[in-house]
């Protein structure tokens, strides 16, 4: 390549990225729902719905959404699911400009850009690359999320609710720094119309609640080959709430727990899938150890 010609196509290439804040900055959103820094939203629908990240939302009334034109309305919460860390906002007005969301998936090393609004009067944006695509998150909030975009971008305060860019000026995703303790995710779109659809049309998106503290622990190779045992550890538990679904189906402090439904519980993961949302209300069978021997109950599960 000729020399001379490198320092045009950065220039294109800059100025091609600077396009693309612009484009994207009419579907974003100042949220105002927390004392001091603002954060950021996506707009959703023409009609008014706005969804953003739900650690940034501290207050369910006198939430106010500041758009690119300057105006500032007044917004609702419609709902929230912390286990995702969403969040549905709902404004009065028919003439927003909905983001455009990507169909096809990320992929690995292809130049992104994390756009925020948090002030209102003009985005801000941070540049990076896709390092990861595709993993199941398990959250600390106790959620498990499907497909979640890993990358190198910065979020700054204020950045949280905001869209994921790519390079076609579609989003990829929308980013959160609460997630994953401080590093930066971007939850898919698959993952939020699902949350959306569920929070717009009331039903929510419960997960299910036993009751228990637990940890894991080892289970001596002795018991395991007594019980015919593959799996290495369970969960002990360490505390049963009193009136929780766990007491009332006559689970103990010091049961060791081995199983639930289908899936072993070696790990918090296995119990947390069988509690995952639309759980609240169904029975599950459980299976733990108790004085060494194998004893299966059957709880029927609350909701969180």
């Amino acid at each position: 390549m000729d020399q001379h010609q490198t320092p045009a196509l950065l220039v294109e290439l800059s100025n091609s990225m600077a396009d693309l804040v612009a484009s994207i900055q009419t579907s974003t959103v100042r949220v105002s729902a927390r004392p001091r820094f603002g954060a950021t939203g996506i707009i959703w629908s023409a009609d008014g719905l706005i969804v953003t990240a739900d650690h940034v939302v501290d207050r369910e009334e006198d939430i106010t959404i500041g758009l690119s034109d300057g105006r500032e309305l007044a917004a609702t919460l419609v709902g929230r699911d912390r286990a995702t860390d969403l969040a549905l906002l709902k404004v009065d007005v028919t003439d927003l400009k909905p983001a455009s969301f990507a169909t096809d998936a990320a992929r690995i090393g292809q130049l992104v850009l994390a756009i925020g609004n948090p002030h209102g009067d003009q985005a801000m944006a941070s540049l990076g690359v896709v390092s990861a695509v595709g993993t199941t998150l398990r959250s600390w909030r106790g959620g498990s999320i499907e497909g979640v975009i890993r990358s190198d971008v910065t979020l700054y305060p204020g950045f949280s609710g905001g869209p994921l860019l790519g390079a076609d000026g579609q989003v990829a995703g929308l980013n959160t720094s609460n997630l994953a303790r401080g590093l930066a995710v971007a939850i898919p779109h698959a993952v939020l119309s699902r949350v959306v659809e569920a929070l717009s049309s009331g039903r929510g998106t419960k997960r299910g609640y036993l009751g228990v503290a637990t940890q894991p622990v080892r289970l001596p190779d002795g018991l395991r080959t007594a019980l015919g045992l593959q799996q290495e550890t369970g969960l002990l538990i360490v505390n049963v709430e009193a009136d929780s679904p766990a007491e009332q189906a006559g689970l103990l402090l010091g049961d060791t727990l081995i199983a639930a439904g289908e899936r072993e519980t070696a790990d918090i993961n296995g119990l947390q899938d069988a509690l995952g949302p639309g759980s609240a209300g169904s029975q599950l069978a459980v299976k733990v150890v108790r004085a060494g021997q194998r004893t299966d109950i059957t709880v029927t599960i609350g909701e969180r």
